[in-house]
């Protein structure tokens, strides 16, 4: 009986080791992080799938006009701007030949199918009234409310199974819908 037990134990904790083995080496999607340029711990986290989108909405300082900027991340985590929608053309707004599309969407001016690497960048964000926002799956974070004059890092990476499991059952505080939010 002590060995049928022994056996038993060795053949449960060897799959547990190959499901932990798997969790760790098996891609989980991604997480963006948006963090200060000085160090500090994350206004925004958010998991993510590859050609998932969020949204950067903002008005613009000079023109006070709404301003949407659509970016999505590859199966790396590499930043894209997918999209740019204005009332007008702003200061430092309008089209850039040889990329996406110039359409007109109602009173918007649009540059669709852009798809232009950005990387990993970094956002000076504005005071309340500019209202620097990220919209992600429906919901929103303002971060001129969080973190006025604050150099943000945008960073996207790959995560593992595991660490997504993970973060399933316990969010970062910085997420979006987050319990502690």
């Amino acid at each position: 009986m002590a060995r049928a037990g022994r056996a038993s134990f060795l053949a449960a904790a060897g799959l547990g080791l190959v499901l932990l083995l798997v969790g760790l080496l098996f891609p989980g999607g991604l997480e963006l992080r948006v963090t200060p340029v000085k160090g500090g711990e994350p206004v925004l986290v958010m998991p993510m799938e590859a050609g998932e989108r969020f949204t950067l909405h903002y008005y613009h300082s000079v023109e006070n006009a709404p301003i949407w900027e659509v970016h999505s991340l590859d199966r790396k985590g590499r930043i894209y701007i997918e999209e740019e929608r204005y009332l007008k053309f702003g200061a430092g707004m309008g089209r850039m030949p040889g990329v996406g599309r110039m359409v007109q969407r109602g009173p918007y001016e649009v540059i669709e199918n852009m798809h232009m690497p950005t990387g990993n960048f970094i956002l000076r964000v504005g005071s309340p009234g500019v209202d620097h926002t990220v919209i992600w799956r429906g919901r929103r974070k303002n971060l001129s409310e969080v973190a006025p004059h604050v150099a943000l890092r945008f960073e996207a990476q790959p995560v593992s199974l595991l660490y997504r499991l993970w973060r399933l059952l316990f969010p970062h505080p910085a997420t979006p819908g987050a319990r502690s939010n």
